[in-house]
């Protein structure tokens, strides 16, 4: 009897030692977890992103900008946190809505559009003949080619095209018609160009009707361009690999 006293009182004697080691680790494990909880709370930022989508050569102003909540510590590459840094600067490649803005994409009031330039780089603006459409499709960063259309003679038909400048970067586009050399009012696209391609571009947007075709991102290939006229397009029919 009373040796069954004694085991009743130990068990009794671990069962409460047990119950004592589970309340201390339940209490080390919740003051850990919520250590956590409220260190990567306490660690979020914010980070300032597109309240709207911005074009091309946009002068950034407070309602174009919001902030979100950023969880990770690390913010984002040149990123801003508040929108008042930002107010001013000049967007020289087209943000998308709630996208980020980051310093890569904007020239500062400071240094001017021409800091959105490459070294090395010219940014060259020409009028752009666009009977098909292309210019609704251009953004800042696209690759495109640069046709030059010659008038010969009075003959309304007597021209002369010719691929000038291949896989130029467009660095703004403005759909307002302005009035060019030549007294036609033609929407206007800033290219990107090699101090050897400013020369080409100026003479062309002087004397010539200026057309763009869009290139495929991946298409970096490149290819002989001859004068082609109406003339040798009527005689040559078209392409081998069209026909049947």
């Amino acid at each position: 009897m009373k040796r069954k006293a004694m085991k009743k009182e130990n068990l009794v004697k671990l069962v409460g030692v047990a119950l004592v080691v589970a309340i201390i680790s339940t209490g080390i494990f919740y003051g850990v977890f919520a250590s956590k909880l409220n260190s990567d709370t306490g660690s979020g930022q914010t980070l300032v992103v597109a309240a709207k989508a911005l074009k091309s050569g946009t002068v950034l102003v407070a309602a174009d900008l919001k902030t979100i909540s950023w969880p990770s510590p690390q913010l984002p590459k040149g990123a801003y946190q508040t929108p008042q840094e930002l107010v001013g600067s000049t967007v020289f490649d087209s943000i998308a809505e709630e996208e980020p803005v980051l310093a890569t994409r904007l020239a500062s009031p400071q240094s001017g559009a021409g800091a959105g330039v490459p070294a090395g780089m010219r940014a060259v603006s020409v009028h752009v003949s666009d009977s098909s459409g292309v210019l609704a499709l251009l953004r800042g960063g696209q690759k495109v080619d640069v046709q030059v259309v010659v008038g010969r003679g009075e003959k309304p038909g007597n021209v002369e095209v010719r691929t000038a400048l291949e896989d130029m970067t467009v660095l703004s586009v403005q759909p307002q018609a302005e009035q060019g050399s030549q007294g036609q009012s033609l929407p206007v696209v800033t290219l990107l160009a090699k101090p050897a391609e400013v020369d080409v571009l100026a003479a062309a947007d002087s004397g010539a009707r200026v057309r763009l075709s869009l290139r495929n991102p991946l298409d970096r290939s490149a290819r002989t361009s001859a004068t082609l006229t109406l003339g040798n397009v009527m005689r040559s029919g078209p392409p081998a690999a069209a026909r049947h």
